[in-house]
């Protein structure tokens, strides 16, 4: 019998929660140009926070870097004296990336080598603007920010989603 009283309490009073009439919040609806405004400011303010947690680490390390038009910023560390690079040539360098908080994800210490095609693309956008500003023999540090990189998906392994790579690398040939 005092089973079914809770039963029934419980029951009633769902029912009067369900059908009371307070407003408690209200829904609004956006058009598809407000919801594009939304995002505009949401990706403004995620760019915003990645450039200034960028900018705090080149000033922590002392770095001197340049920033070319897209955001990617590289130091030429120790100029070598081969040819430049080009579109259409096939360069092999060792690396190490790292996160922004220093965690090394990739290094040619683990992997050998890296080799791929300038303007055949299957690398970060960044890291091949960066490369194209090298010559043979230069040693240089890249950060490319994540929309140079892999973006809200990471690479499905060790890069994270949005995430900031930090690229220090040696060009030792081209093809």
């Amino acid at each position: 019998m005092r089973q079914r009283l809770i039963i029934y309490f419980l029951i009633g009073f769902t029912v009067i929660s369900c059908h009371n009439n307070k407003d408690t919040g209200t829904i609004t609806k956006l058009t598809q140009d407000q919801i594009t405004e939304k995002l505009l400011e949401g990706n403004k303010a995620a760019l915003e926070f990645e450039n200034e947690q960028i900018d705090k680490i080149v000033q922590l390390n002392g770095w001197n870097m340049i920033e070319t038009g897209t955001g990617l910023r590289y130091q030429i560390i120790e100029k070598g004296k081969g040819v430049k690079t080009s579109v259409g040539k096939q360069v092999e360098f060792d690396f190490e990336v790292k996160l922004l908080n220093g965690e090394i994800i990739y290094s040619s210490d683990k992997t050998g080598a890296k080799k791929f095609m300038i303007g055949s693309g299957g690398v970060e956008s960044g890291l091949e603007e960066g490369i194209l500003l090298l010559n043979v023999g230069d040693t240089a540090r890249f950060i490319i920010p994540s929309y140079l990189a892999h973006g809200l998906s990471g690479d499905q392994d060790q890069i994270p989603a949005k995430s900031t790579l930090i690229y220090t690398l040696k060009l030792i040939n081209l093809k």
